[in-house]
């Protein structure tokens, strides 16, 4: 295994946190990783402070500067949308093959990358293209990373069956615990979508602060398998 790509059932559910988290964890543990976020929407100016790409610069100890930010999040687009819509809204397409071809020379430069994608599984990259084919062209294993919220097992059942049928593995999921009250039990969630999914869920407590991912449980025994 080469690399993993983090994916979602849905957007703002934690996988820069989770890409973080892993990118954080290898490198204490004195393993190689590279991580990416090629497309990133909601992006008005040069200031990337605060952003996913800032987080992944700082889970990989790389200066937040121009260079570091072309090299993480090549596709930037301003409106907070699928790449789809948000592309579209400036006049422009998602070049998908240049966005294959990058993903695929990253893999083949560094001994383990991490992709990040955009949204869920399902978002529309183009008028034919969406993250499940980016994931499939890139040959790449997936972990999926979900919320606790109510509703959440239908999601994460869902993505994880469509994911199936098109063949794309999944290596564990993440239920990374939603900012609120009143959601299910964390365990009791976990239990259920390892019953459903016969897929190694690992959950992920809501942690404070702006370093969030130093502090969270090993996800590197569930997600990257030996």
């Amino acid at each position: 295994m080469n690399g993993l790509f983090i994916t979602s059932t849905g957007t703002e559910i934690g996988k820069t946190f989770v890409t973080a988290c892993l990118c954080h964890q290898l490198i204490e543990a004195g393993k190689p990783v590279d991580a990416i976020k090629p497309i990133i929407s909601g992006i008005n100016g040069a200031d990337m402070t605060g952003t996913d790409t800032a987080v992944i610069a700082e889970s990989l100890r790389l200066p937040l500067d121009a260079a570091t930010i072309d090299q993480l999040s090549p596709f930037r687009y301003k409106a907070p949308l699928a790449p789809s819509m948000a592309a579209a809204l400036e006049g422009k397409t998602l070049d998908y093959d240049a966005l294959i071809t990058l993903c695929k020379g990253r893999l083949s430069a560094s001994p383990f990358t991490l992709i990040e994608g955009v949204g869920g599984s399902f978002v529309p990259l183009t008028h034919n293209r969406l993250v499940a084919d980016w994931i499939s062209d890139i040959n790449l294993a997936s972990v999926l990373v979900a919320g606790s919220y109510l509703g959440t097992i239908s999601h994460i059942i869902a993505t994880a069956e469509a994911m199936k049928t098109r063949k794309l593995p999944i290596t564990a999921i993440v239920i990374s615990e939603t900012a609120g009250a009143g959601h299910p039990d964390l365990l009791k969630t976990q239990e259920q979508i390892e019953n459903w999914t016969d897929i190694p869920v690992v959950t992920v407590p809501r942690i404070k602060g702006t370093e969030g991912w130093k502090q969270a449980p090993d996800l590197l025994a569930a997600c990257l398998p030996q």
